[in-house]
């Protein structure tokens, strides 16, 4: 197959989401449920285990969970802060999704109070 010069290889969105609900972004429990939800939302395929592990604990700005869950068509990573009750997510996919549905639950999800978004196209 041979790709034009026009034709995208795939689509990232990054979140910052600020004012997070520190009940989820603390809990390993929850943030399996939302790449678990997030997943079948944009109609992706999981590829291996969800990675959340908890580190980072001697600086406070870096301590609280990541995650990674590699799908069939790329990843969706994550990074929380407690000291901030923000969240750092990033979906990217070469295969389609809506991304505004993503952000939507998203933000939902986190209960955040502000979002900044930003759309990837990569060629």
């Amino acid at each position: 197959m041979v790709r034009t010069k026009s034709e995208a290889y795939g689509k990232e969105i990054t979140l910052d989401l600020y004012g997070c609900k520190p009940s989820v972004i603390r809990s390993r429990r929850k943030l399996q449920e939302y790449v678990d939800r997030l997943v079948a939302l944009i109609n992706m395929k999981k590829y291996g285990r969800t990675l959340i592990p908890h580190f980072g604990h001697d600086d406070p700005k870096t301590d609280g969970f990541s995650l990674v869950q590699l799908i069939e068509t790329s990843s969706i990573t994550g990074h929380f802060s407690e000291l901030w009750n923000s969240a750092y997510i990033n979906i990217f996919s070469c295969a389609p999704y809506d991304h505004a549905r993503a952000l939507a639950f998203t933000k939902k999800f986190f209960g955040a109070k502000r979002v900044v978004a930003r759309v990837h196209i990569r060629k």
